[in-house]
């Protein structure tokens, strides 16, 4: 049989067991690649390996579909990529010329935003705000930095999953919301299914939070406020209540 007629057959868990020519060589058959290429593109882009089970096990998975939905990924980091590159470039140049960097350009790419003196007045009596607060107050560049790079891929993966037609109720969209959930309690504050579902409404009631959203994709801000209400109606929590 020829090399690229054998094929490889896959666990009960999804790991490939790979078929081998007399010589030892592990086979692939296309199909085998096809699945192999897709995974690796997920796996670069930050997804888990039990998020990319969930998608490629999904009956309804699309490759072409999936393909595209990787493409606008890259696409995005490559333009955040650039904007960093740019402030890079920009602070080298301060640098070389001896001058101050301009704060403008200084965090672009980074996806900072800056509500501290509102959020203060808002919330600044809930233990929320003072964890938050008390957190933040040791965080130095680097910190803010992956933030802003997961924040910013959280937001990605939202608006490509809305681009592909995926249901804010869907399984893979929730895992979104709950990597969402995840990184609030791992850099602000401890953020519960029922706190997650607040901060969910609080993207289409705020305007700002709307419209930022929505600038990424229309429609953006209400699914994912949809998509967080639906993982907090499945997590263990809720579903004991």
């Amino acid at each position: 049989m020829s090399r690229s007629a054998r094929s490889i057959t896959t666990t009960s868990s999804g790991c490939f067991r790979r078929a081998r020519s007399d010589a030892g060589y592990r086979l692939y058959s296309a199909a085998d690649l096809a699945r192999l290429q897709e995974i690796v593109v997920w796996r670069q882009l930050g997804f888990s390996l039990a998020e990319i089970r969930a998608l490629l096990d999904d009956p309804a998975h699309d490759r072409v579909l999936a393909l595209r939905r990787q493409r606008e990924l890259v696409d995005g980091q490559l333009e955040r990529l650039g904007a960093s590159a740019r402030a890079l470039d920009a602070a080298l140049a301060a640098h070389a010329n001896g001058t101050e960097p301009q704060e403008a350009t200084m965090f672009e790419g980074l996806g900072a935003t800056d509500y501290e003196d509102e959020a203060r007045e808002r919330w600044g009596d809930t233990d929320a705000y003072r964890e938050s607060a008390a957190r933040t107050a040791g965080y130095g560049e680097r910190e803010w930095r992956e933030i802003g790079t997961q924040s910013e891929q959280i937001t990605t993966d939202f608006a490509a999953a809305l681009a592909a037609g995926e249901p804010a109720t869907a399984e893979s969209v929730r895992a979104i919301a709950e990597r969402h959930r995840r990184h609030t309690s791992e850099w602000f504050y401890p953020c519960s299914p029922q706190l997650h579902r607040g901060l969910g409404e609080l993207y289409v009631a705020d305007p700002r939070f709307a419209a930022g959203f929505d600038r990424r994709r229309a429609g953006l801000a209400v699914y994912v406020r949809d998509a967080i209400v639906a993982n907090a109606d499945t997590s263990p929590a809720a579903v004991k209540s």
